[in-house]
């Protein structure tokens, strides 16, 4: 399958504990199940989503870091997987990183031009679908990410206390759009982790749109025990319990985000700028 240029979707939250990584591995395979090119992009010097597809850090002699940092072509880094998803994986030099760029001019571009470089030189064969896994916290990474970024999806656990700090988030996601991407979109929170039968969880779910003016992405991903086992197999959910019902909502989530993704991007209404007294004298004398 084939588009015009990859989608790229960063997965975000400053929040940790809320199931991004495992959104990331099964939303990418269930998009590579529709037929999908998928690369995984892991951002995260935990590489929490390199080990859980099967990949030891500690054996690779390049990583994601490299192609940030050090110009190395991602090309040379990216790894097959068994899941049908290629991912450009991190290591804990990754940590690095950050003070790397921190003073570096463009900074906030490296993610987006190492993508770009990235799909010139796959050309035809370039992927359909890049999922940015982003790094718990807003620093440069996350911010790089979100500038590379079409759209952003926001997993949030079904508990009150998650909510915390997703202001934040949507605080950098307008900085981001005023400064270095202004075609970024938010697609919408992800519910996760959660738990139908108690009342608390249905409750946070119906406050989500409400609370934050957010679109919610369906159907909510229910807690289940298989998510933790996946990793240790070093698969998705989807590989692993093909008829869970966690993966057959990642299964639903992605074919929702196929849809989400062939809608027109929504145009902004132009706000109208005050005249300055300046301004309003140089019409007047035209």
């Amino acid at each position: 399958m084939s588009t015009q240029s990859p989608i790229t979707l960063a997965v975000a939250n400053q929040k940790g504990g809320v199931a991004k990584t495992t959104s990331v591995a099964s939303i990418g395979a269930a998009l590579a199940e529709l037929g999908h090119r998928v690369l995984l992009v892991d951002l995260d010097p935990q590489a929490c989503l390199t080990f859980s597809l099967g990949i030891d850090p500690e054996d690779l002699d390049v990583s994601v870091h490299h192609v940030l940092t050090q110009g190395v072509d991602p090309v040379e880094v990216i790894i097959e997987t068994e899941d049908g998803v290629d991912v450009l994986p991190a290591t804990i030099e990754l940590a690095r990183a950050e003070a790397d760029l921190l003073t570096r001019t463009g900074r906030e571009h490296v993610i987006k031009g190492a993508l770009e470089q990235l799909a010139e030189d796959l050309g035809d064969e370039a992927y359909d679908w890049v999922l940015l896994d982003c790094p718990p916290s807003l620093g440069v990474l996350t911010v790089a990410a979100l500038t590379a970024a079409d759209g952003v999806l926001v997993p949030l656990q079904c508990e009150t206390l998650s909510h915390r700090g997703v202001g934040q988030l949507l605080d950098t996601v307008h900085d981001v759009r005023r400064f270095t991407n202004r075609g970024l979109e938010v697609w919408g929170v992800l519910p996760t982790l959660y738990d139908g039968r108690t009342n608390h969880a249905r409750t946070v779910l119906e406050t989500i749109s409400e609370t934050y003016d957010l679109e919610v992405v369906e159907p909510p991903i229910p807690k289940t025990i298989k998510f933790a086992e996946a990793p240790a197999a070093g698969r998705s959910i989807l590989a692993t319990s093909r008829s869970n019902k966690g993966a057959q909502a990642y299964r639903e989530v992605a074919k929702n985000l196929v849809e989400r993704a062939a809608r027109p991007k929504a145009k902004k209404a132009a706000k109208k700028k005050p005249a300055t007294k300046a301004a309003a004298a140089r019409t007047a004398a035209r």
